[in-house]
């Protein structure tokens, strides 16, 4: 077992808190960013929406209207609209990423909102100092920036992740590495980062649903009817012998598609579709050389040329579609400029690893 102590910092609801900050709004009402609902009959999709909107069961890449339905604004009820503000953002993720970044050994910026400390060093071996590391962390970026943020501590980079959802919002969660197993005890596997929706109903049909029916079927008996590969990841997921690696600089090798239009498009939802299918051809083409990808990367470009890439890194290399077709719908609904033509759209997957170094999907037949 390695003796690493990573943190994984995750900003709270971060584009609807950054919104909230700058139009001095009541953070306790329904906020929904995205296209102009026009009460119910606009097009487009939901960006992003903060806790108390999510309460209404709205979320990224809804369809804007279904959101108005379930929280109209006012005079019908009380959900707030707005648009994105462009450039709002990069610049409260380039600050929290100054404050986060002075107290690691070494420092990743998984995404906008999302980063890694290696702090083993910085905090001399010791659990404790990291715990008191994480809180002090979370009051300067909430003194200075007025922005919520959880923290996980652990000895893996896929506990730490876990850690910060445990009590979100503004929660912080630490595993020690006596405690993983505990840890891991009657665990929903769905909770486990790099196990969908598709793979998670898929062991719920062997009668797998938690961690602890993981343990007790064993790897040799998961590799019967999943795979050596899948059976060896999970058992080590379970036992805290996944990467502790924090690394600023990753691999720069990708696969990548991209489509241009004959005539720029004003409607998300049709952009939306034809990035659905780029991300299939990108699975698909992974699967095809045998390679994973840690990273998504959504790439819009404007009428008049004007570019922007979005990325989010996950914990783990996979070659799920479902998951990176999740990633990549969530980074478009939450950096597009709506109503802005665009001109092309395009999806790509990096930070490679090959299959000794991945996790897939189940290797069962569709």
């Amino acid at each position: 077992m390695a003796g690493r102590i990573l943190i994984h910092c995750d900003l709270d609801a971060f584009y609807a808190a950054v919104e909230t900050l700058h139009h001095n709004l009541d953070p306790n009402v329904p906020l929904i960013l995205g296209s102009d609902p026009k009460e119910g009959k606009g097009r487009g999709i939901v960006s992003t929406c903060n806790y108390p909107a999510r309460k209404y069961g709205i979320r990224s890449a809804m369809p804007i209207g279904e959101a108005w339905r379930r929280c109209p604004g006012p005079p019908h009820g009380n959900g707030h609209y707005l648009k994105s503000t462009r450039g709002l953002y990069s610049r409260a993720s380039r600050k929290v990423m100054s404050i986060l970044s002075e107290k690691a050994d070494k420092f990743e910026q998984a995404s906008i909102d999302e980063a890694y400390l290696d702090v083993t060093d910085y905090c001399g071996g010791d659990w404790d100092k990291a715990l008191a590391l994480a809180r002090n962390l979370q009051n300067s970026v909430k003194e200075e920036l007025g922005l919520s943020t959880s923290f996980g501590i652990g000895p893996t980079r896929i506990i730490a992740k876990m850690g910060s959802e445990e009590n979100k919002p503004s929660g912080i969660h630490r595993t020690l590495p006596d405690e993983i197993e505990s840890f891991f005890e009657d665990r929903p596997v769905r909770e486990v980062p790099g196990i969908g929706p598709k793979t998670a109903t898929r062991l719920a049909e062997w009668g797998i649903n938690t961690m602890s029916e993981v343990s007790e079927y064993g790897e040799i008996a998961l590799a019967r009817f999943t795979s050596e590969r899948f059976a060896s990841w999970i058992i080590r997921v379970q036992e805290g012998e996944t990467s502790d690696d924090v690394s600023p600089l990753r691999s720069r090798k990708s696969i990548g598609k991209e489509t241009t239009f004959e005539y720029d498009q004003t409607d998300t939802e049709k952009v939306l579709i034809h990035l659905s299918n780029l991300v299939s051809k990108v699975i698909k083409r992974a699967k095809e050389i045998n390679v994973a990808g840690r990273l998504g990367e959504v790439k819009i470009r404007y009428q008049g040329f004007e570019t922007h890439t979005h990325g989010r890194s996950i914990p783990v290399a996979m070659d799920d579609e479902t998951v990176f077709m999740r990633l990549a719908h969530s980074l478009f609904a939450e950096n597009v400029e709506i109503e802005r033509p665009i001109r092309l759209i395009g999806f790509r997957l990096g930070n490679l690893e090959m299959p000794l170094n991945r996790q897939s999907t189940l290797d069962v037949d569709e």
